[in-house]
């Protein structure tokens, strides 16, 4: 089979339930991250949490240590 042409669901070695797990756990995580530097105006970040996929550690990256708003 050639490999453009294939399909994720036709290859026997990936299960389908692995990346509905996936899924489950990538878009609540990007979702917040998204959420949240929209609400704090970083343009930037929005940008590359919305185009690099790496399995939510960006996201998490984001929202526990650039996010924090700073302390007067």
């Amino acid at each position: 089979m050639d490999i453009l042409t294939s399909n994720i669901t036709e290859t026997p070695n990936f299960p389908l339930w692995l990346l509905i797990l996936i899924m489950l756990w990538v878009l609540p995580w990007k979702g917040y991250a998204l959420w949240m530097s929209a609400r704090n105006a970083h343009k930037k970040w929005f940008i590359v949490l919305l185009v690099v996929n790496t399995l939510a550690i960006l996201d998490i990256i984001y929202i526990f240590f650039v996010s924090k708003k700073k302390k007067k």
